[in-house]
């Protein structure tokens, strides 16, 4: 029997993120390969972000297992035409399983997508090439195959609970294949 996500679930945890590879002198690195999750400013955190909407997607947690799967119905307050909350300074007092992702929640989560800057950074990978942050385009994340826009069949208001086995999906948990190339790179 699968039940949604519980997000006090652990998973393995590290204090620091390891060292990028090939990194750039102090002075001219960006700010995520050289703070940690903990030293970023709260306009930092929120920029590691790259609104791909794939958190927002109802989850299920195979409770003999722990195997999380994710279902392509989004959360009852997310717009999958922008892929963004449409109440995020509010969300958490209307949803009540929404999770707000801190350093300490990052590292103990094992089901953010292999795409999430929050994951990579933890992971001490750098942000791909369609990350905002690298190609300075919020619609890069979009063109790249990440996002959840065009995928999401449903929100949660509109599923019954029992039905959402049917709608689980494995592109969540995969990285697109034109995501992992810069085009014309």
């Amino acid at each position: 029997m699968a039940k949604k996500v519980d997000s006090d679930k652990p998973a393995g945890a590290r204090t620091r993120r390891a060292a990028a590879s090939a990194p750039a002198p102090a002075g001219d690195a960006p700010f995520w390969r050289t703070k940690t999750l903990e030293e970023m400013t709260s306009a930092e955190w929120e920029s590691l972000c790259d609104r791909c909407g794939r958190c927002c997607l109802v989850k299920l947690e195979d409770e003999d297992t722990g195997k999380v799967y994710f279902t392509e119905v989004g959360c009852k307050l997310f717009d999958a035409k922008v892929c963004a909350c449409v109440d995020y300074q509010n969300r958490q007092a209307k949803v009540s399983d929404c999770i707000r992702l801190t350093p300490e929640e990052v590292r103990t989560l094992s089901w953010l997508p292999p795409t999430c800057g929050y994951r990579l950074v933890r992971d001490g990978e750098d942000l791909m090439w369609w990350h905002p942050l690298v190609s300075g385009s919020a619609e890069t994340v979009h063109e790249a195959g990440v996002s959840a826009r065009g995928k999401v069949k449903a929100l949660e208001d509109d599923v019954p609970e029992e039905d959402l086995p049917e709608f689980v999906a494995s592109w969540p948990t995969k990285v697109p294949a034109r995501a992992k190339k810069k085009p014309g790179g």
